[in-house]
């Protein structure tokens, strides 16, 4: 098995020569992602937040349901294109693909458990014994094999076959509006929402207050720079019309209205980044177009994909193991 690399895409952060791409490992990884027994609840899965069907993002929920129906602290970021990323979360908190799923396996409000009565679990399935030793060579169950299957499938869960694609590649045409939407997203969007990831990977304030009860300052509390204060990674822009609500906490629904926010941001905030700060207001009709464009971004084909869908019949594993 090769990984994926879409046609004018740059070359991927993780490249699996520490970690051997094959068939094996990657179907293991999915089995895990799709299994809510790795959950202290036997219920709660990597899948429960990151919806095949809404771009692995968390259908229209504002905050996830993690364990026991607790919940989190911020909008679940769609899952997809994670190879050619060196950070991740919201806040960049996690520097390396392997190590992402440690934070909501462990998370107090995700999935809650601890990795001893993970691999504890796992250990207890001869199902499972059967697929590392396929994967890796042996029956050896431990963290770091997790991880690395866990990374074959997420790593692999790529996203490059939206209508834009396709008009890049000469096999379709933008109509009118979308053609007009996709030159104002040049002139006003492209310098955050870099193409063809549709994001520059980097932190920015655009300036949303800060929500009082959350209290969450993004990057600074992961640097402890004052600077960091309210800067959250760039989203990418690809299915974003499945991935609302949008931002970090989720405070707006619809593409329009987060489009809104540049258009009756106050100028006198000064918080924001010096790019925002430059913007100017869309027409009513500018928006209505460049509406139409990010539609264009919406991949079908990756929402349905079989290779990435949960392999039980499209239904989660629940309950302990016995």
């Amino acid at each position: 098995m090769k990984q994926r690399i879409p046609e004018g895409f740059p070359r991927p952060v993780y490249d699996y020569r520490n970690n051997p791409l094959t068939r094996e490992g990657f179907e293991l990884g999915r089995k895990l992602f799709y299994d809510g027994r790795l959950s202290r609840d036997g219920y709660t899965a990597c899948a429960s937040c990151h919806q095949q069907f809404a771009a692995f993002s968390d259908f229209q929920h504002v905050f996830s349901h993690g364990a026991d129906s607790r919940f989190t602290r911020r909008n679940a970021p769609p899952l997809f294109n994670l190879a050619w990323q060196k950070e991740f979360h919201l806040d960049g908190a996690i520097n390396h693909l392997e190590l992402q799923p440690l934070a909501p396996m462990t998370g107090q409000n995700e999935m809650n458990n601890t990795l001893d009565s993970i691999i504890a679990r796992i250990k207890a399935d001869a199902a499972y014994r059967k697929m590392f030793s396929s994967a890796f060579g042996s029956e050896l169950v431990n963290t770091q094999r997790m991880l690395w299957a866990l990374a074959q499938f997420t790593g692999n869960i790529v996203s490059a076959d939206s209508k834009y694609d396709r008009v890049k590649k000469g096999k379709a045409a933008f109509n009118e509006w979308e053609q007009q939407g996709y030159l104002i997203f040049k002139e006003r969007c492209a310098d955050c929402h870099t193409e063809p990831l549709f994001t520059d990977l980097k932190y920015h304030n655009i300036g949303l207050a800060v929500d009082t009860f959350l209290n969450d300052f993004g990057r600074r509390d992961i640097t402890g720079d004052k600077s960091d204060s309210l800067k959250f990674k760039t989203p990418s822009l690809r299915n974003i019309s499945r991935t609302d609500p949008y931002m970090h906490d989720g405070r707006y629904w619809g593409l329009s209205t987060a489009i809104d926010h540049w258009q009756t941001r106050s100028a006198s905030d000064t918080t924001a980044d010096a790019l925002i700060l430059r913007g100017k207001p869309l027409e009513k009709m500018e928006v209505k177009y460049l509406v139409s464009f990010l539609h264009t971004l919406l991949d079908s084909s990756f929402l349905k994909d079989p290779m990435l869908a949960d392999p039980v019949q499209g239904n989660m594993i629940h309950g302990p193991l016995q």
